[in-house]
């Protein structure tokens, strides 16, 4: 009796010791992801750890549409003199730049092989479980795992235009670019960012770029080889502490004459509270939220003027 209790205690440690995004992942997923190689000048391949200190490094990129279309972060490829990517078979391919936004980091590569895109995923919720795949160290592709830590991150300082997934899987130089994958395989957001103090080693709290803006900024550059942004027409500017102890938004600060924000009728003083159902207390979340949307677009805003609530419908401007 007593060394059956002991194995089954044994058994359930050891089914507990397996993280459930371990678990969970989709092996089809590596049939998606390449390693990129860039070639920078003056510098050799990087990526290994015997290559000197301030050599390119290498960089991962993800297969986003049919026709070898690839998705990867722009610092990885921006100063390439070429770029080579090398397959799930091994076969090394050159690969294009198609088109590049640096307000995101990210970029769009061409590649002659068609490999499976990774279907887009809803937006997660916190704490589901994720994978990271990537090219860390150059060492090709690897695989880990943990956790959604947060949404909608932005103001960090990496870009002027975040809305990152956050998460604790563990992420290193090499997996920019790569694929964050929910439990059924699909894409969460694209390996962007390490958010470190002092070195670029991992310590839990990594960036991908969420889903929803990879696919807002890789049809733009797929459709007209360059991101058409949106325009709102007003200023917004952050609460004061004093005010944050009784209201939370951003100020309108002020209203372009004739543009689409005055047309919507929204007045400087405003307090803006919600863009399309997010919550605002950042200017830079604020952002995000409007450039999720294109030129013709409506966007809802949730606004507070004079006790009363408003919900109103504003039509982006090119």
């Amino acid at each position: 009796m007593r060394r059956f209790a002991v194995a089954v205690l044994t058994a359930l440690l050891l089914a507990t010791a397996v993280p459930p995004a371990a678990r969970a992942f989709e092996a089809r997923v590596m049939d998606s992801v390449v390693s990129v190689l860039p070639l920078w000048p003056g510098q050799p391949r990087g990526g290994q750890p015997d290559l000197p200190p301030g050599v390119a490094p290498e960089g991962t990129a993800v297969a986003i549409a049919p026709g070898g279309y690839l998705a990867t972060a722009l610092h990885v490829v921006d100063r390439a003199l070429e770029v080579t990517v090398r397959l799930p078979d091994g076969r090394l391919v050159p690969a294009e730049v198609l088109g590049r936004d640096p307000a995101s980091d990210l970029a769009l590569l061409g590649i002659e092989a068609d490999l499976p895109p990774l279907p887009y995923a809803p937006e997660p919720s916190l704490g589901a479980p994720v994978c990271a795949v990537g090219n860390q160290f150059g060492l090709d592709l690897s695989v880990t795992c943990g956790v959604v830590s947060a949404l909608h991150r932005a103001g960090t300082g990496f870009n002027p235009i975040e809305d990152f997934v956050q998460t604790d899987a563990v992420v290193n130089p090499g997996a920019s670019g790569g694929a964050l994958v929910d439990a059924e395989g699909r894409l969460v957001g694209l390996l962007s960012a390490i958010f470190t103090m002092e070195s670029d080693a991992n310590i839990g709290v990594n960036f991908a770029a969420s889903a929803a803006l990879v696919r807002r900024v890789m049809v733009d550059l797929k459709t007209y080889g360059q991101v058409r942004r949106a325009k709102a027409g007003l200023g917004l500017e952050e609460l004061d502490p004093e005010e944050r102890a009784t209201e939370v938004g951003l100020r309108v600060a002020g209203v372009l004459p004739g543009g689409a924000a005055e047309a919507a009728g929204i007045r400087a003083g405003d307090l803006l509270t919600a863009v399309e159902g997010r919550r605002v207390t950042k200017v830079p979340e604020a952002i995000a939220a409007i450039q999720m949307k294109r030129p013709g677009e409506t966007l809802r805003l949730a606004l507070k003027r004079d006790g009363q609530t408003l919900d109103l419908g504003l039509v982006l401007a090119p």
